[in-house]
């Protein structure tokens, strides 16, 4: 029986984005049951029948928090990519299994990086670094991680794996796999590029607070922006000097 190759992909986009949705209405149900704000702030007025921060702070439901979360912030920044695969089912030997692939390997780094920094989570909250919001005790630790941030972002490290998120159709030309297959090990490559690009964002979480609302929000926007072709390359530098701003004034108001 022929399939539609425009249906399918059709409901592979419905699937994509139903997938985002649900991503961000679990943390967002998440952040309802906690009793939090949107800065990640207890609502003491919510105290009761709502669940206690530190029940959170276990590898296994930090890893399940921080999966979700990934799944959230990082496939909205995914759309270009899956659009250029399109265009290869179209014009080349591309299939609905090879996009199918593609996004369980992207999928899977980033829940492998999610359970590496849920791991740093659980050990740097037993070792008294992090408080109950997950964000580090130390004001002077903060101001250093966004200062490394802001540096990061002139990185040789950055420019390479970035240079790949802002090109995924050069980069499906050079690493080219038909089938489900070759997608799943391109899309695995491209999440090690992609993971290599935008890590110390995710670390921020300590800086600003891992049930932070507004910073899942603020970093999804800045990984989207980076990621669009014509706007990622004019960004990414500005975005750094910004960082390293905020943190050298933090860094100013702690000596004060």
């Amino acid at each position: 029986m022929h399939i539609n190759k425009n249906l399918i992909i059709s409901l592979l986009w419905l699937v994509f984005f139903t997938l985002i949705f649900y991503s961000w209405l679990y943390v967002y149900n998440m952040y309802l049951s906690m009793g939090l704000s949107w800065t990640g702030k207890k609502d003491m007025s919510m105290e009761m029948h709502t669940m206690n921060m530190s029940s959170m702070i276990s590898l296994k439901m930090l890893f399940l928090m921080w999966s979700i979360m990934m799944i959230a912030m990082m496939l909205p920044a995914m759309i270009p990519t899956f659009r250029s695969y399109q265009d290869l089912i179209k014009s080349a030997n591309g299939t609905w299994l090879g996009w199918i692939g593609v996004l369980f390997g992207y999928i899977t780094i980033w829940i492998g990086f999610a359970f590496s920094i849920s791991l740093t989570q659980v050990l740097l909250t037993k070792a008294d670094f992090l408080n109950g919001e997950g964000v580090v005790r130390s004001n002077w630790l903060i101001s250093a991680l966004i200062i490394f941030a802001g540096i990061f972002q002139f990185s040789s490290i950055k420019d390479i794996c970035h240079g790949v998120c802002i090109a995924p159709f050069v980069y499906f030309m050079k690493k080219w796999r038909p089938g489900l297959t070759g997608g799943l090990k391109m899309g695995l490559g491209l999440g090690i590029y992609c993971v290599g690009c935008c890590w110390v964002f995710m670390f921020l979480a300590f800086a600003m607070g891992y049930m932070n609302f507004l910073w899942m929000g603020l970093i999804t926007l800045i990984v989207i922006l980076e990621k669009i072709p014509q706007i990622g390359q004019v960004v990414k530098k500005p975005l750094g000097i910004l960082l390293l701003i905020v943190g050298v004034y933090l860094a100013f108001k702690n000596s004060i």
